[in-house]
């Protein structure tokens, strides 16, 4: 490798670093964001299982085989709200630095961009991972089993992060279109209940109205859900498609991660295009 491909490498992965170092700083430092994302999922858990456990548990175990409590059941939901609220702060992240004028100042420096929402995202990635392993802790102090213990835990914390990518994808491009703190709030805000509630997140797909099956079908929470939920109970938990070409666990995994990763991907490179193109506009 060459002198200049080098320090070319070595400028890259300082701007991350930077950029990684700022943005969890920045959070840090404002403690409010946080408390929010993470007390309304908190309220969820431990009012939905005190107050409609019994109910839920005579739902869920209607099939017969072994028995799952309400809070084993409930944990993977809260997991991926977690995922969806803390997901929408960085698009409002985004939408202060422009109204702050700061977006501009970094775009003009001699940063790499893709340094630069690199180390963004990973700060939020690595944020998103502790608020759900708090979620997974609460959940077990709650009477909560995880298949796998650790590892399974682990697990969980890895689909919860994947699910919130998609998310952030779709929380920057409504930030970067709207150039306004409040419309991104309330349009994510708006946008997380339906997709939640919408869902197999608090009760199975049999127990749920003709047409709520029908939005869960192509709902990506659902995807998401299932995912940690076949992690949380160690089995095969997929209801909206059938997959039997793999073994146990895996048919549901497989096909729910891969539908993640395409929202990715496909939200994800809409994101970093819009971006890229306002940077451009602003610059010139």
């Amino acid at each position: 490798m060459s002198d200049a491909s080098r320090r070319a490498n070595d400028s890259f992965a300082w701007d991350v670093w930077v950029n990684f170092k700022r943005w969890t700083l920045k959070a840090v430092r404002n403690p409010f964001v946080l408390v929010v994302s993470l007390a309304q999922p908190i309220i969820f858990l431990v009012l939905f299982t005190q107050v409609f456990g019994g109910v839920a548990t005579g739902a869920i175990n209607r099939g017969g085989g072994a028995a799952i409590s309400y809070e084993t059941y409930l944990v993977p939901a809260i997991a991926i709200q977690v995922s969806l609220a803390a997901a929408v702060t960085s698009g409002i992240g985004l939408v202060e630095d422009i109204e702050e004028g700061s977006f501009e100042k970094i775009l003009v420096s001699p940063m790499h961009r893709s340094g630069v929402f690199l180390g963004k995202s990973t700060a939020e990635l690595l944020r998103i991972a502790a608020q759900i392993a708090i979620i997974l802790g609460l959940g077990t102090l709650l009477g909560a089993e995880i298949s796998g213990g650790v590892a399974g835990g682990l697990a969980i914390v890895g689909i919860g992060v994947l699910f919130s990518l998609w998310f952030m994808g779709l929380s920057n491009i409504i930030a970067v279109t709207t150039r306004d703190q409040e419309s991104t709030i309330i349009a994510s805000n708006v946008l997380q209940f339906p997709l939640l509630f919408l869902s197999t997140g608090f009760l199975p797909l049999e127990a749920l109205p003709d047409w709520v099956q029908a939005v869960a079908t192509v709902n990506p929470v659902t995807y998401g859900i299932d995912a940690a939920r076949a992690v949380m109970l160690g089995r095969d938990t997929m209801t909206v498609i059938e997959v039997t070409q793999f073994t146990g666990i895996w048919n549901t995994l497989v096909p729910a991660l891969v539908v993640l990763a395409v929202l990715d991907l496909v939200l994800g490179g809409i994101a970093v295009y819009l971006i890229g193109r306002a940077s451009s506009s602003d610059v010139a």
